[in-house]
Order: C-alpha cells, then structure tokens, then sequence
C-alpha cells in the first residue's frame, strides 16, 4: 500500500484502516470520532476519493494510495486548502480540521469552482462541533482562489517540520511540590524556569465571590521572553490568546516573546475550572496585573538584561498601574489569532493521541444500566487472554491490553451481575416535578420575590400562563474523553482533556488514595467539551489501571461510553405567569424553573412585582454542567413569554421590548440586531413602531407553498449582553429552513474580536441544534440509545447565514464569549415559528426530524 507517497508491506490486512493508519504507521492526524461512520473526523483520501477509515477495512485498500492529513502538504509548502483554514481561521478545538481539510481538497480537484450547495452537499457527511461551518465555507471559497495563484502567495512560514508535532507529553521540570500548595516564597522557581524574575498576583476571594481566584505569575527571564501562568485551560475557545494580548499589553512588549501555560497543575495556578465565560473575567485580570507587576519591576532593574543569575520574586500587594483603554495598542484590535498551522497538518496531538513508551491500553467494566451496582464479577476468561492484565479494586474492574481490541475483547469477557435502579413510570415532566431535591452549593434552591405577585396578576388586564420544556441534551465533543496515566514510583502524571484540572487532581488523588501534592495533571489539546468534561473520572480509570498494570495506560471511551456515562444537559420545566395592564405596561412576572438550574432567572425589563424560583430536582439521567445550562432554559421561556405578551397587545416584538427593557446595554444590543437584520423595514414600519398585521396570525402562504417568519430575542447572562433575530421558512410538509441569523453581542471590552466573533459563530450553530432537533432518546428515565446516528447534531445544511455584530464596551471589563451568545437563538427561532404559522411551540426541540410537530393542546397553547 502507499501512504503519502510512501509504500507499506501489510503484514496483516484484519481490522480498520484507521487503526493501522493510527497505531501501526503513527499518522495520528486520522481523527477517532464515532467508530460508526457518522462524524467525518476519520476521512483519508484512497485514490483521490473520501472515505471513512473507521469503516474501511484494511483489506479494501490494499494495493491503493491512501493520502493523510500529514501527506497534503507538499515541496514545503501548505496546500490551498490547509492555507484558507488557517487563514480564514476555520477551526476552534481543530479536531475535525484534518478530515475536513481532505475532503475539501478531493472537491477542489473535482470542481474548482464548487456551487455553494455543492459544498454543502459535498462537506455533509463531516461535523464540527465547535460550529465554524460559516467560516468553513468562506475557506472553500478562498482556497478555490487560492488553487489559481502561485507557491509564492500560499506561503510555508507556520509548515511544521517533518515529524514535528507541536504538543506533546514534554512538560516543563516537576518542582518539588506544585506551585499552588506552597506559598510564593516556598516555590522552587529557578529550578523550574530558570534565572529571571517571577511576578505574583497573590490568590484572593472576591468579595461576595463563591470561589477563590487563584491569582497569576509571570517569569521574565534575561532573554526579554515571558511565560505567564494560568489554571485555565483552552479546549477550542481560543483563550490562550487572549491572555497572551493582556500579558503583552500591560508587558508593553511584542505579542511573539510572551508564552502562555494553561492546565497544569504542577506550575499553574489554582483555578476551580474553565465554565461560565470566567477566563477573562478571572485569570484574565490576574494576568494584566502580575503582567504589569512584572513590567515596573524589570524596567526598576534596568531591563530583562539586568536580570542577572538567580530569580528575583516579587509578590503584589496592591494593585499596579494598569495601560488605559485608550492607550492600548493590542487589546481589542483586529488581526490577531491563534496558531492554527499545526490542526491542518495533523501535528498537533489531542490527548487520544498521546503515547509514552511501553503504554498500554485501558478498557472499564460497566453496567448496562447507569447506577447499576456491582452485584458479583469473575475475571477468569479476561485474566486468561494473552497479553492481558486485570485491575480489580473494590467495585472498580478495568483490564489493560497492548492495543485496544485487546482491551475491549477483555472486558468483554468479564462474567459481572448486576443490580440495576428500576425505571421511571410516566413522562419526565411530571416527574420532576413530584421529585424535588434539596440541594446547597450552585444547585440550590431560590425563591426571590418583589410586591404582591399573586395580587398584581389577579388584577392585570392581560395575562400569559404556560409552561415550557427543554429535553435532554448530549455534549457530543468529537474526541470523546481520553487520559493517559504514567507512574513514576509513588507520584502519578495525567494528561487528560477537562475542564477542571485542580478539581481532576482532587479526585485522583482520592481514589489512588495519595495526597494532592503526588498527583500531577496536564491538559493537552483537547477536541471540545462544551461544559461536558468535568467529573475527571477517565483520569481516575487511567490512575488505577496504569498503578495495576505497571506501565503507562491510556483509556479512550468509545461514543457509546460518551453518551452514556458522561454527563447531560439537565432538563427544564419552566413555568411563566405574567401579566400587563390596561396601559400596556408590566405589572405582573412569575417565573418558576424545575431541575435546569437557576442561570437567567434575573429579569430584564420594568415589573411592578416579579418573583425568580428554581427547584432542583432529583433526574433520572446523570446531568450536569453544559454551555450555558440554565440560561438556555430559562431564556427560552422568558423571550418566548414576552412575545406572547406583545401578541395579546398587538405590538411589534420590538417595539414592545424597547418600551419595557430597564437594561440600556441590553436595548442597544437589540437595536443593533435589528438594524443589521433590517427587522423595521422586513416588517414594512418605522422602527418602534408596530406592523400592520397583528403579530401571532399566520403569514399568507406564497405562490410556491411557502411560509416565512422571523423572530427575535435578547438575553444577559454572565456579564454579557445578547440579541439574536432568526428568519424561517416552511413549506408545505411543515420542514423547517432557518434562513438567517443575526446575533448582536456586547461583553464589555473584546479582548480579541475575531475569537468573540468566532466564538459567537459556534455558539450560534450549537444553539440551534438543541432548539430544531437534539433530544436525548429517554424512556422509562433510561437512555433508549446510545449512537451518533441516533442522536442528530448540526451539520453543513443545517446552517444558515449568521451575521455576527459586536458591540465593543472599552470603558467595562471582559466578559466571556462563548456561553451567552447561544441562549437568545432558541426563543428568536420559536418567535419566527409563530410568526410565520400563528402557532406557539413551547417543547425544545422545536421540529424535531426539521418538521414541525403535529398540532397538539401543548404546542399550540
């Protein structure tokens, strides 16, 4: 066979080219997404054409040319495709890039010049999760230019060298005891970094903070480079650099001498995790101040030259002067992004993707059924096969092989009995309803009221009472979890890709039963997340295996695993009562959520009285954190409520939400919004003025059986401030087209506006899948099925246009990007809906199959 040019001898053709191409030839840009020929994440090219690796079996090739990401590339130069992805900058997380980049490029050689419904249909079959599909597109279109020009023009400066890869297990010295255990002066910084200068912003909680912040540090080292410290992590939302624009503004030195290290615990300072847009917010602000600490410090010396030997430490404990909006001159300019060469050539190495010599592979005994316990288990027939070691501690089973097969063929054999939960009777609703939880910590509940709610909707003139629900939704990150554990006599380093790396340490530690101090955990590329990889328990399989095998051990869950054992998006119930008066005005606001939490609850616009609850309540499905969680929910129902409240006045929705907004930041978003969708001018009136046609009547159906619509929402949540407007089309069968989406977005100062907008494209795109199609298959409170094919996501043809307009606020500080911008697209879509057929969906998924559902008491309440 010849792969990249290069002939191979088979000795075996058993089992899926991907794993040869994987394991065998180490070409480990052929990405593991699904195993079921449903993501696109293993695309190759044979002989010109794409096809799916993890479906292919290695017989069928035998004989043919296959081509990798790693052989696209040629005469040192990236191809045109690899170039457009980079410089479009189509690609967050970059786990799909290499199989999208493949099959862009067999289009290419196909038609030049592609039909954009050609690249559609052409790109169908491949996801990304992150949701770059618009920037994708506008790459397809470049690189076709791009294929016309000369070497000279697609430039090879970022082309990695040959087997180079730009992330791996090298990790920085281990110091005696990680940095965040001991204070500043205890720390052995020189034996780490070398000679320089080390500036501490210290540790602290906030006032009426619920966490500590863990501070920043930043080296300076003779050269002039730096390295600044964080306990976030970067798993695609580009906060990496971000922190490297602070760092070098308040350094005032060029964005190329400062390096930034995120995830590792060891080096890094505490950080209780990556979740609720708290990057910037958190160790952004850290890293200005130890940044500008630094900056003083070094120039009192005489510059970085005067450093010396040795590592001077300075330890803040006040705040330094800080650089002023004014005079920045990185921050919140355009044309800076992130390194994304190594995605397009397959360099860059994803936790799945790690290997230390003599490493094994891990596979975990589980129930059919999640909380299952451990009735009986016997070994025997796993223990037996060749090359196989079992783990067995307390009711935790695992088996390690020296490749995978092996390890599942294993686990496979292992005879366990089991006591399963009994399912749930009647739907899910009501069932949560009946089983609340008391809880404390974020999941606790509220009650918060003001005036005489009961009273002001008794008397109101007009009033909506409705309850609206949101399903249950899966995560689905392309690269499934993955960690891989090595020993080094009593202490243990894991590479994993999550979320909450200190919150990891904590729980491997009490598993493995050892202290913090002997437990190191590092966060390498990770291919997406999206609030689903926090529990760190693929660590602790990794941890024990690795201990009871005695050699490194990498587990890698499958998809099925993903679904099933990683957490869910929770569920909601929500119930609204508001009520207006006979001016119109708001008298009346009764919001109650079940289960999904209490993110959003916060009411926007004037109340007379208004009252905020949030009742956990105890799930059947494992569920937790998820981007944005209950700020989806709870936004849905609030912007689907309030339109309801201008139909009854017949008012423009806009119109009636400027009237009643008491937040400006959020009435100038929306203004921004609607002036970009031309919402006043579609609608044939002035802006704030209302339209002709009452709203909530059916639009005239179109020569061609067609309806349109279009809707609109807005939402605060997280410091961030949002405004979306959706337009739809339907045809005669009811199928749903979403035709464009604009979302205007404020989050204060933009620290880098084209990862904002980035981040605002992809949590466009995510928004939209829970709210037409993805509901988690549940009956009896028990996942039904557990497959990509059976659990729809966003695709290609799925994605409109989507306009993206910032709103920069310099004068306030930052606030994240990639939560709030999804929770006004759910509402803004069910307000198109009605809007173009009278009728008022409250269930998400809105139109599940892409077709509305039958009429129902429900949905058309």
């Amino acid at each position: 066979m010849v792969v990249n040019d290069r002939a191979h001898r088979l000795e075996s053709s058993a089992g899926m080219l991907i794993g040869w191409l994987r394991d065998t030839l180490g070409l480990t840009g052929t990405k593991p997404g699904c195993g079921e020929g449903q993501c696109g994440a293993c695309t190759v090219l044979v002989d010109g054409e794409p096809v799916l690796s993890c479906q292919t079996p290695l017989a069928d090739v035998a004989g043919r040319a296959v081509m990798t990401i790693e052989g696209l590339a040629s005469d040192g130069n990236l191809h045109p495709v690899q170039q457009a992805l980079v410089d479009e900058r189509a690609s967050q997380c970059g786990y799909c890039t290499p199989g999208m980049a493949l099959r862009i490029a067999a289009l290419l050689d196909a038609d030049p010049d592609p039909h954009p419904d050609a690249v559609t249909e052409a790109l169908e079959p491949n996801l990304c999760r992150c949701g770059c599909y618009p920037r994708i597109r506008r790459a397809v279109r470049a690189a076709a230019r791009l294929r016309h020009g000369t070497a000279d023009e697609l430039g090879s400066a970022g082309l990695p060298p040959e087997g180079a890869t730009a992330e791996s297990t090298r990790l920085l010295p281990r110091p005696r005891r990680p940095w965040d255990l001991v204070a500043p002066d205890e720390r052995d910084y020189e034996a780490v970094l070398g000679p320089g200068l080390v500036c501490v912003w210290p540790a602290a909680r906030p006032p009426g903070g619920w966490a500590v912040l863990g501070g920043a540090w930043v080296h300076v080292a003779p050269s002039g480079r730096i390295t600044a410290f964080s306990g976030k992590v970067d798993v695609g939302q580009d906060n990496r650099t971000a922190f490297r624009l602070l760092v070098a503004e308040e350094a005032k030195v060029d964005l190329d001498v400062v390096t930034v290290v995120e995830g590792d615990t060891d080096v890094c300072p505490f950080d209780v995790g990556t979740f609720g847009s708290r990057s910037m917010p958190d160790s952004g602000e850290a890293l200005r101040r130890a940044a500008a600490g630094a900056r003083r410090a070094v120039d009192s010396l005489g510059g970085p030259g005067a450093l010396g030997d040795g590592c001077r430490l300075v330890v803040l404990d006040a705040e330094p002067p800080l650089v002023a909006s004014d005079a920045r001159r990185l921050v919140g300019r355009p044309g800076h992004q992130a390194g994304r060469v190594d995605a397009v050539t397959g360099s860059r190495r994803f936790v799945s993707d790690l290997v230390r010599p003599g490493m094994g592979h891990g596979a975990v005994l589980r129930p059919a059924v999640p909380g299952a316990t451990l009735r009986s288990v016997d070994c025997a027939r796993a223990a037996a096969l060749g090359g196989v070691t079992v783990v067995h501690e307390g009711s935790f089973v695992g088996v390690v092989a020296d490749d995978p097969v092996t390890a599942r063929r294993a686990v496979a054999a292992i005879d366990a009995q089991w006591d399963e939960p009994p399912p749930v009777e009647g739907d899910l609703a009501t069932y949560l309803r009946t089983h609340p939880a008391a809880s404390d910590g974020w999941a606790h509940p509220v009650d918060e009221a003001t005036g005489d709610v009961v009273g002001a909707l008794a008397a109101a003139a007009d009033t909506v009472t409705a309850t609206y629900t949101t399903a249950y939704l899966a995560h689905v990150p392309l690269e499934t979890r993955a960690a891989l554990a090595e020993w080094d006599g009593d202490r243990v380093t894991v590479w994993t890709g999550t979320q909450v790396p200190f919150g990891t340490r904590s729980r491997v530690a009490a598993a493995a039963g050892v202290g913090e101090v002997d437990v190191r955990v590092v966060v390498p590329p990770t291919g997406g997340a999206f609030g689903g990889k926090h529990d760190g328990e693929v660590a602790v399989e990794a941890a024990l295996l690795a201990r009871g095998a005695a050699r490194p051990v990498r587990v890698h869950w499958s998809r099925a695993e993903e679904l099933t054992w990683g957490t869910v998006r929770p569920m909601a119930v929500v119930d609204v009562a508001a009520g207006l008066d006979a001016d119109g005005e708001l008298v009346a606001w009764d919001m109650l959520d079940v289960n999904a939490g209490a993110a959003a609850l916060a009411f926007p616009y004037r109340a007379g009285a208004r009252r905020v609850r949030y009742q956990p309540a105890r799930s059947p499905l494992h569920q937790g954190s998820y981007r944005a969680l209950a700020a989806n929910a709870n936004n849905f129902a609030r912007e689907s409520a309030i339109d309801e409240l201008a139909q009854r006045r017949g008012e423009d929705p806009l119109a009636f939400r400027l009237d009643h907004l008491d937040d400006d930041r959020l009435a100038a978003v929306l203004r921004a919004a609607a002036d970009r969708f031309g919402w006043a001018a579609s609608r044939g009136a002035a802006p704030g003025q209302a339209p002709g046609a009452q709203q909530g009547a059916a639009r005239a159906v179109g020569t061609d059986g067609m309806r349109t619509g279009q809707g609109l929402a807005v939402g605060l949540e997280k410091g961030g401030r949002v405004a979306t407007c959706v337009g739809v089309r339907l045809d005669a069968s009811g199928r749903v087209t979403i035709t464009r989406v604009v979302t205007a977005y404020d989050c204060g100062t933009m620290v880098n506006p084209d990862t904002v907008a980035n981040q605002v494209e992809g949590a466009t795109v995510m928004a939209l899948g829970g709210a037409l199609f993805e509901a988690l298959p549940v009956r009896g409170g028990r996942l039904a099925e557990a497959s990509l094919a059976s659990y729809p996501v966003p695709r290609f043809a799925d994605v409109p246009d989507i306009e993206v307009v910032l709103c920069d606020r310099p004068d306030l500080p930052s606030a994240g990007a990639g939560e709030t911008p999804m929770i006004a697209v759910a509402p803004a879509l069910a307000n198109a809906l009605a809007d173009a057929t009278g009728r008022r969906l409250r269930d998400l998924p809105l139109a599940p199959g892409h077709r509305l559902p039958a009429k129902s008491g429900r949905a058309d309440g």
